[in-house]
């Protein structure tokens, strides 16, 4: 039996995080790196196309990547630099973020056939590397489904209207579609976070998730179908990786469900509410689990069953 495997495109940083007690820590961080890293904690095979430098910061992606099983795919280490992002936590443990990026893709062709394709954050938005991201994804979509975390950053997105030059075309690619409330609050603001995943839903992916902090998430589908979900009451370190480890979830429980690959798109905009629920309610457990201690540390398949 041929293996299947995932192929997450984006960014990979080192998270230089500011606590609310004076301390200061460094990590690995990116939004693709933690879902590379949560589906491969989850038992998939999991391939990291990203941009970082052969220096401090790149040897401590590469060692936290290895750690828990993630490829990195060749060419990644042909960055000048390794990008950072500075964030800072408050009294809830939410973080805002400054970044230092260098973002494009290696010039090397990636041919691994992967069931599925993962992109969003920086990576889809910031030139040189975006338009090539586009393009990726375009090509991979004949063979493979595409998911999209938009993981919107006003400090590099600029305003809603400029976001949405890079939105939209995504929105005409993906398959599956995970965004936040804070993130369709900024982007549409004003408006009904339904009706715009539900207007999302319409332009072609299956299903647009729309998480909801702690108090869950919910998700409409192509074929009009909502599903509602309550988060598990935690006591949160903080919510770093939280939407990044949701992400890993979602693609890994529609992965089990049989509906990721090309020939399963029909299958997967015909999902029914009880698997989708069933999907749903895990994401929602992984992301509490996530929340509960420090940093983005997304939980393996063994502490979930």
């Amino acid at each position: 039996m041929t293996t299947q495997r995932a192929l997450v495109v984006g960014e990979a940083l080192i998270d230089v995080v500011h606590r609310r007690d004076g301390s200061v820590e460094s990590h690995p961080g990116g939004s693709p790196l933690n879902v590379a890293i949560g589906l491969a904690r989850l038992g998939r095979e999991a391939h990291l196309l990203t941009w970082f430098a052969d220096d401090d910061g790149g040897t401590a992606l590469r060692s936290h990547l290895a750690g828990s099983g993630v490829h990195v795919a060749s060419g990644s280490d042909g960055a000048q630099r390794t990008t950072t992002a500075t964030a800072t936590l408050d009294e809830h443990g939410a973080a805002t973020y400054e970044f230092d990026v260098d973002w494009q893709l290696p010039g090397a062709p990636v041919s691994l056939d992967p069931v599925v394709v993962h992109t969003g954050s920086i990576a889809a938005v910031l030139e040189p590397g975006a338009s090539a991201v586009l393009a990726l994804v375009q090509a991979h979509r004949e063979s493979a489904s595409v998911t999209y975390d938009p993981n919107m950053r006003p400090a590099l997105m600029g305003s809603p209207a400029q976001a949405a030059q890079r939105v939209e075309p995504m929105l005409e690619v993906a398959d599956v579609i995970k965004v936040s409330d804070e993130d369709l609050e900024w982007y549409a603001p004003g408006r009904d976070l339904v009706e715009v995943a539900r207007e999302w839903a319409s332009r072609g992916p299956a299903v647009v998730v729309v998480t909801l902090g702690g108090s869950g998430a919910f998700a409409v589908t192509s074929s009009g179908l909502r599903v509602d979900v309550v988060a598990p009451k935690v006591d949160v370190a903080d919510t770093v990786g939280a939407g990044d480890s949701f992400m890993g979830g979602l693609v890994d429980g529609l992965w089990s469900a049989d509906l990721l690959g090309a020939t399963r798109r029909e299958a997967l905009h015909r999902v029914d509410e009880a698997t989708l629920r069933g999907v749903l309610e895990r994401c929602v457990r992984i992301a509490a689990i996530t929340v509960s201690r420090p940093g983005a540390n997304p939980p393996t398949a063994a502490e979930l069953d």
